[in-house]
This record gives C-alpha cells, structure tokens and sequence, in this order.
C-alpha cells in the first residue's frame, strides 16, 4: 500500500503526463481506465526518478504551457505508434 504522500505525488504526476498529452480534455471528466494508465505511467515516473520527480513536473508543466501558445511539438514515438 502505498502512503498517503505518494498517492499524490502519483496523481500529481498523472495528470501533468496527461496534461501534456492532451489537448481540450479535462482530466476530471476522462474514464477512470484512462486515468490508471495515465497513473501507471506515473508510478513508473516515480519510481524512476525519485526525488527528481519534481524535476520532471516542472519539465511537463513547461512542455504543457508551450504547446497551449503553438510552441511545442512532440518527438516521434521511437516505437513508431502513437502517444496515449
């Protein structure tokens, strides 16, 4: 089980990939199986990077608020399909 904190770091993180991944949507108004992946891909963030997470925050916020002014593009997928 994981603590109270880190439950919101996850969310925290959760929705600044979501934020950056998309465009016009709300993240209160996505299904809740949309917003797992997105709190997968968080988890993994965290465990990744640890105390550095906040690194990474600031990095999406940014990436986030460029793409809201036509600033931003993001890189192709090396996997070659699209993002979330």
């Amino acid at each position: 089980m994981i603590s109270e904190k880190m439950g919101h770091r996850i969310e925290r993180v959760a929705q600044a990939i979501y934020e950056t991944a998309q465009t016009g949507c709300l993240w209160a108004d996505e299904p809740t199986v949309r917003q797992e992946r997105f709190r997968e891909y968080a988890r993994n963030a965290v465990n990744l990077l640890d105390d550095d997470i906040g690194v990474l925050l600031l990095a999406l916020k940014e990436a986030a608020a460029e793409e809201r002014i036509g600033g931003w593009t993001p890189p192709p997928n090396p996997l070659g399909s699209t993002y979330p």
